[in-house]
């Protein structure tokens, strides 16, 4: 504050009083409401790492977003998660994660899938969702590695996005795909053991996948898999390079369970960018040689999925 005086200046210093700024943690309830009333989605995963000494041993972590159906104190009903129109086989009472975004604000909790029921969607017919255990607590999520916690960190999935130069080329790629996952997964003992929860894998040669005629590389990591495609984070140089092509071939790294990075081809739908500079890209796969690479995609994320849940119930028995 300034005073002036008998042609004096006199400068005199007021207490400013500043309101207490409620932590951003104190808001999730609210916002799960608010994502519930507004058919939004949460992000759910199996989780890998369950403290950070773990995550040499773990897998990357598919994550699938999923509207919430219904929901009270005690329990969350949520989409089955799916991908190219598959759903995703979950145990009853697998552990899972889940991820409540808005905005640039991110919280993670761990639940259970308490199995399936049934809730009225809208237009008053019945829709199956999955039974979850209601957060009493969540924990926010780093700034700059939005999904860790003190307690877990999970690892997202590499992907590779290479510009298609020649959708003609992708027929044989494709197949070359097939035989080089399969080839590597044929000596997995879930085969031998259960082929339809393996994914209907048969023993075939190895051989080295190959790539249609494509550009130069842009490397990022699979944020989400659902509907018909996938969204994938880049960063720095490898985000300036998307945006100029329309078709990319995709390879998603799933190790250790599938060996050979599961390629496809896919259509850029939109991308953003956050505020880190990071660029979403929005992709929809496409399958211009037919159904069988199709099915194939879909198989192998679903024995992914089980493989996965497989090490888990192992780590609890």
């Amino acid at each position: 504050m300034l005073l002036v005086k008998n042609g004096t200046l006199s400068f005199f210093l007021r207490e400013v009083i500043v309101p207490a700024v409620r932590s951003r943690t104190e808001n999730w309830r609210r916002s799960l409401k608010q994502i519930f009333e507004r058919g939004g989605a949460l992000e759910v995963t199996l989780p890998q790492y369950m403290c950070e000494g773990d995550e040499s041993e773990g897998a990357p972590s598919i994550i699938w977003r999923v509207r919430i159906l219904s929901m009270n104190d005690e329990e969350l009903v949520v989409e089955i998660p799916s991908a190219l129109g598959q759903e995703f086989p979950l145990e009853d009472g697998v552990a899972l994660v889940c991820i409540i975004s808005v905005g640039q604000n991110r919280w993670m909790f761990h639940t259970k899938n308490l199995g399936k029921t049934s809730v009225q969607s809208g237009g008053h017919r019945d829709a199956v969702g999955l039974r979850l255990v209601a957060p009493k607590e969540v924990e926010r999520c780093q700034r700059r590695n939005f999904y860790r916690v003190s307690t877990m960190g999970l690892a997202l999935p590499s992907a590779e996005l290479f510009p298609l130069l020649d959708p003609a080329t992708v027929a044989r790629a494709e197949e070359a795909n097939r035989a080089a996952v399969l080839g590597a997964s044929a000596n997995d003992p879930l085969v031998a053991s259960d082929p339809s929860v393996a994914g209907k894998i048969s023993p075939a040669p190895e051989v080295t996948s190959e790539l249609p005629l494509v550009g130069p590389v842009a490397q990022g990591v699979l944020m989400n898999v659902g509907g018909g495609g996938l969204g994938v984070m880049l960063e720095g140089g490898d985000a300036a390079a998307i945006g100029s092509h329309h078709l990319y071939w995709v390879r998603v790294a799933l190790p250790p369970h599938v060996q050979v990075p599961v390629s496809a081809m896919a259509r850029l739908r939109h991308t953003h960018i956050d505020s880190s500079q990071r660029t979403y890209a929005g992709l929809q796969y496409e399958f211009p040689s037919g159904a069988e690479h199709h099915q194939f995609v879909i198989d192998q994320l679903c024995r992914y999925v089980s493989l996965v849940q497989r090490d888990q119930m192992r780590r609890a028995g």
